[in-house]
């Protein structure tokens, strides 16, 4: 039993000398060894709404992307990384989102509908976000500060602020013409209490996924996915229903409604002109993009760096 006893205080001993190293091998991931990181991006751009796709019901992401309605987002970022293996991210990008209804793919009845509609939209947005930035194999290196030559894969997760400004083809004279001014869904008529005129700004919500190299400690070349839901359904100026255009003629002048008449309802290609409460959009979701950006980073400096490769041992 003494015996017994004995093994037990020696387990337990060893067990707490074992957890304290292993706390301390932890700390050394998270000591201060804080860095700033400054570079630029640069990538296609897919807006995800009302306008454009493929088969089926509109998605949210990739199954519902028009490659020939790509465009370029730009942008430039600064991060704060205390350690490696998390930072943070703010980041500024400029760069248009599209979508046309000429695009879609299908030759299904319920597309068809959606090509009936012949609308298109251009929208140049300007974007904002504070994204953190995750690192989870930095656990698994043994000197995280040794980053020459490594490649990083990471999560990204943030929110942001969007100002977009969508615009349409004017049937007539195929010039582009700013939408949300026509109310082309009767946004902030009385004929229409519930349709609120909408604000060219909006909250999004951003999660993605990338990979870091480094071809030295000051130079870095990334590749990531960024996927953004916002707050909003008039990125393309699609939401709801079709109006009764006469309402137009009751709050614009006579220009004004009747080029908010052709903007509005641009139908009757295939199954004639739709009518005042036919279907335009889905209103219950709302529009989102994404974009595959390259970034080119430039390390600033480094603190303090603490890192060991000493290891938690797995034998007694």
């Amino acid at each position: 039993m003494k015996q017994f006893l004995h093994s037990v205080r020696r387990c337990s001993l060893l067990l707490l000398v074992s957890a304290g190293i292993c706390i301390s091998s932890f700390g050394q991931y998270t000591e201060s060894s804080s860095v700033f990181e400054a570079g630029i991006s640069v990538g296609p751009t897919n807006l995800l709404s009302d306008l454009g796709g493929n088969a089926g019901k509109g998605t949210k992401f990739v199954k519902d992307n028009n490659f020939p309605a790509t465009k370029l987002i730009f942008g430039a970022y600064l991060t704060y990384q205390p350690n490696e293996w998390l930072g943070f991210r703010l980041a500024l990008n400029r760069g248009t989102l599209a979508g046309d209804d000429a695009l879609i793919k299908g030759k299904g009845g319920y597309e068809e509908a959606r090509k009936n509609r012949n609308s298109d939209v251009r929208s140049r947005i300007t974007e904002a976000m504070l994204l953190a930035e995750f690192y989870p194999t930095v656990f698994f290196e043994g000197d995280p500060s040794d980053v020459v030559g490594r490649i990083r894969p990471y999560g990204v997760a943030g929110v942001g602020l969007l100002h977009f400004k969508p615009q349409g083809t004017d049937p007539l004279t195929g010039e582009w013409v700013d939408l949300q001014p026509l109310h082309t869904e009767g946004q902030g008529f009385a004929e229409y209490p519930g349709r609120k005129e909408y604000k060219l700004s909006a909250f999004q919500y951003t999660l993605g996924a990338g990979a870091k190299y480094f071809f030295s400690e000051k130079v870095n070349l990334s590749l990531e996915l960024l996927h953004r839901t916002t707050n909003t359904d008039y990125i393309d100026d699609v939401s709801t229903t079709y109006v009764d255009p006469q309402t137009f003629f009751a709050h614009m002048s006579l220009a004004q409604a009747n080029l908010a008449t052709r903007m509005a309802n641009k139908s009757g290609t295939v199954f004639g002109a739709y009518k005042a409460g036919d279907k335009r959009g889905t209103s219950t979701n709302n529009d989102a993009y994404f974009s595959i950006n390259v970034k080119l980073g430039f390390r600033l400096g480094r603190g303090g760096n603490n890192y060991s490769s000493t290891r938690c041992p797995v034998n007694f």
